[in-house]
């Protein structure tokens, strides 16, 4: 796969996600159904947060593709609650996360 201007990745090829969500993302089990998610993506590891600011924040590394499938779930619509936007970047990974878990 490709490298784009503005991704990092390790030489292992694995990336760092990291999503903002917004909309009636708190309270409605949100970051319950992601962690769900990026288990059963396989291979992610990192964590669902709730910010002061009413959004989410999904850091998840793992493959490039993972993390995509991770980032097109937030963004389909199909989870808890209303999600009116997404934004995301990429980097490299940083590791020390034994799971993905809910902060």
């Amino acid at each position: 796969m490709e490298q784009t201007a503005g991704e990092s990745r390790n030489q292992d090829g694995t990336v760092r996600m990291t999503a903002w969500v917004r909309g009636r993302v708190q309270g409605v089990g949100f970051r319950w159904f992601t962690r769900e998610q990026a288990l059963s993506i396989g291979g992610l590891r990192g964590f669902a947060s709730n910010r002061d600011d009413g959004r989410v924040q999904v850091v998840a590394e793992g493959d490039r593709v993972a993390c995509e499938r991770l980032l097109a779930w937030l963004r389909d619509g199909d989870t808890p609650g209303r999600v009116d936007g997404v934004t995301e970047i990429w980097d490299t990974p940083r590791g020390g996360y034994p799971d993905f878990a809910i902060r």
